[in-house]
């Protein structure tokens, strides 16, 4: 019927939205603004950090210009972790001379570098409805 209106207990019932939250990532310490900076946000330790081949993964390049914030919206609730590279020549992968990294890295919590990358562990962190906001570090060796 034209001219009626259904109230909220008469409106049909729609798919309820699933709860998800955002990400707020503040990156500090980049040596350049050249290339890109890119972002994988994985809940898969098997994956982390190089989530390359992790399907689930959610993946970001964003301009190393514009990347002094970077969100990542619509998260669902669990456990992740972060892994930035500086990918500053923008060939989209981290590059290495004698095993070492080329290019500049963080991750989510800060972990401490030692031999090799940190473990999933040091660096997850639970996300669930709330939106979170979490400072990162980037780090380089050559």
């Amino acid at each position: 019927m034209l001219g009626t209106t259904a109230s909220a207990s008469e409106a049909p019932a729609g798919p309820v939205p699933g709860i998800s939250a955002s990400i707020d990532l503040a990156i500090t310490g980049l040596r350049s603004d050249k290339g890109n900076v890119l972002v994988c946000l994985s809940a898969n330790p098997k994956f982390f950090p190089d989530c390359s081949k992790d399907k689930q993964a959610r993946k970001l390049k964003i301009s190393a210009v514009k990347a002094q914030t970077i969100q990542i919206a619509d998260v669902k609730p669990g456990t992740y972790a972060v892994a930035l590279v500086h990918d500053e020549n923008a060939n989209g992968k981290m590059d290495l001379r004698l095993f070492l990294p080329r290019e500049g890295f963080g991750f989510s919590r800060n972990p401490r570098i030692g031999m090799g990358p940190p473990k999933f562990k040091s660096a997850q962190f639970t996300i669930g409805s709330d939106d979170a906001h979490y400072a990162v570090q980037m780090k380089y060796i050559l």
